[in-house]
């Protein structure tokens, strides 16, 4: 079957906890950082995924966003989030399981991700940042590509 690795096992990925591992906000010009404005800030946006081996099966993949917003020299708001979550990975063949790895785990975890950093920037006193889509794929692919770049060719 199609479906099935060579012990006959289908896939499965299950999410055993979901959990934030650090979160921070700031605002350091506060209060006078939540007057209007004439221009947005320019808000800069920093991802990382990185996944260690629990046991066997399970993994414990860490999503980081951080987002800083800046108008001219002066930081508006600070905020960084290490998100994480504990996956159960059976059945996937060996050449699979980077992917799934850096690629689906995140991707299931960054919804909620997404609302953490949105409801703090909010409770912030700021418009709620609503974090544009990541294209997981693509982040490894890249991952891969650069860390193909530094290895000495054989």
């Amino acid at each position: 079957m199609a479906n099935e690795n060579s012990n006959g096992a289908s896939p499965s990925l299950n999410i055993l906890a979901q959990y934030i591992k650090d979160l921070s906000f700031e605002n350091p010009g506060a209060p006078r950082s939540l007057q209007a404005r004439d221009k947005a800030p320019a808000i800069n946006i920093n991802v990382n995924v990185n996944a260690n081996a629990l046991s066997e099966t399970d993994f414990d993949v860490v999503l980081s966003l951080s987002a800083e917003a800046r108008d001219d020299d002066k930081i508006v708001f600070a905020t960084e989030l290490v998100y994480g979550g504990v996956f159960r990975v059976t059945g996937f063949p060996q050449e699979h399981m980077l992917p799934v790895l850096f690629i689906e785990c995140p991707r299931l975890l960054f919804p909620f991700a997404r609302q953490i950093i949105a409801d703090a920037t909010r409770n912030g006193g700021f418009p709620p940042l609503m974090i544009d889509p990541i294209d997981f794929a693509q982040m490894f692919a890249q991952r891969v590509a650069e860390e193909q770049a530094r290895s000495p060719a054989n």
